[in-house]
């Protein structure tokens, strides 16, 4: 009796065993989705603004204030969602923030002007805060013990796809029907993937707070949960620099792309190439990383982004299509390596904030970079302002200095836990 039931024991448990992995894919799976999702949403703006600047007249300035609308929306709400997160976990938040989103896309079909524009995408960008830290801390949950870092580079990968296929969808729907049905039709499928989220997250017992992580909650030290300061500033100085200077080139390359002679349908193939380049970015660079390390890594991608910015400005049209794929591995590969660096620096009680302070610095830079641009723009032409995007880049080169002996093994250990007002 007594072997029967060591062994029904053994049997649950080995059963048990086999049903995390899969829980494990298919959170990954749901994460995976609703970046999809959201990060289709944010980049609709790109090829929707040479539409809006025609339609309504609009200054490279005003251009650059609306993509700063979409994404200091954003940048706002990252840090909020991820201390709500801690109160009421993950799940209830991000089903919502994901159906407020597709709400202010149907709504932008009504736009009438530069005011409308900014004020819903504002309010769109709000609600999308909620995806990356939360999405980011769901996964990180989900794979405590296993391969974290490759599951972040897969969620990663997923925001790329959307970049890919919802822009490039959303081009060719404006050019047959007008870019209202376009937002409309955008704004619908945002509304079946919250609800989608909602059903999915609620089966698999995903993204509520569970006993456990409310006493560690309660019992850990106050602040931010950040294991190395110095490290954690130079990651984010990285991250600033990699973002700002990514959203501004993407502000300003329809633009360049349009006076070399291409269509607006050809646009949306256009970022389909360079997207598609981002998506393989973000796994050859995860693998990179594995091998040569992160900072080699990320001074690869950061020079060849440079590089190619230059190649893209000066090439003819038939060559500038021809180096975006390339580009896109480099622009977009970068994050993928930052993003899996920032749960080795915090403490795993505090991951949700701590993802949320870091998507706040660096989706803050990259919504103020595109007014800055923009103003540049306006005074010196978009070519010069994409030369001066090219030097910048380079910047992070020095930074990644830094950061390397933060990485170094047992640097860790020998900084101090970051609490209370110091972790400001």
């Amino acid at each position: 009796m007594r072997a029967v039931e060591v062994r029904g024991a053994a049997e649950g448990e080995t059963s048990e065993a086999l049903k995390q992995p899969r829980r494990a894919r298919a959170v990954l799976g749901t994460a995976t989705v609703t970046h999809f999702v959201h990060d289709g949403f944010a980049d609709i703006i790109y090829v929707l603004l040479p539409l809006w600047a025609t339609q309504f007249s609009l200054s490279f300035t005003q251009i650059g204030l609306i993509r700063t609308a979409y994404s200091g929306g954003m940048a706002a709400f990252q840090l909020p969602a991820g201390f709500l997160a801690e109160r009421w976990g993950e799940r209830r938040l991000l089903a919502a923030g994901t159906a407020l989103t597709a709400l202010g896309f149907v709504v932008l079909q009504m736009a009438d002007g530069f005011m409308a524009l900014v004020t819903i995408l504002l309010g769109a960008g709000l609600a999308s805060g909620v995806q990356h830290p939360l999405s980011s801390s769901l996964v990180s949950k989900a794979y405590e013990t296993g391969a974290r870092r490759a599951a972040l580079g897969t969620y990663n990968v997923s925001g790329d796809l959307g970049k890919i296929a919802v822009p490039a969808a959303v081009a060719l729907l404006a050019a047959w029907s007008g870019w209202r049905s376009a937002t409309l039709a955008s704004g619908l499928m945002g509304l079946v993937a919250a609800l989608g989220i909602t059903i999915v997250l609620a089966r698999l017992g995903a993204g509520d707070m569970t006993a456990t992580e409310r006493t560690a909650v309660a019992t850990s030290a106050a602040g931010w949960g950040i294991l190395d300061p110095r490290g954690f500033v130079a990651l984010a100085a990285v991250g600033v620099i990699d973002t700002s200077t990514r959203t501004a080139f993407l502000t300003l390359l329809p633009f360049i792309l349009i006076g070399k002679g291409l269509s607006v349908a050809g646009l949306g193939l256009a970022l389909g190439l360079l997207f598609a380049g981002g998506a393989v970015g973000k796994f050859v660079c995860g693998v990179l990383s594995e091998r040569l390390g992160v900072i080699r890594t990320v001074v690869i991608t950061e020079a060849a982004t440079s590089l190619g910015i230059i190649t893209a400005l000066l090439a003819p049209l038939p060559l500038a299509m021809t180096v975006l794929p390339a580009l896109g591995i480099a622009l977009n590969g970068t994050s993928s390596v930052l993003y899996g660096t920032v749960a080795d620096l915090v403490a795993p009680e505090r991951r949700s904030r701590a993802y949320g302070l870091y998507y706040t610095i660096t989706v803050g830079a990259s919504a103020v970079s595109p007014s800055i641009y923009g103003i540049v723009s306006d005074l010196v032409g978009a070519s010069a302002a994409m030369a001066v995007i090219a030097a910048v880049v380079l910047v992070t080169i020095p930074l990644c200095l830094v950061l390397r002996s933060a990485l170094q093994p047992g640097a860790q250990a020998r900084a101090p836990l970051v609490s209370g007002t110091a972790a400001g």
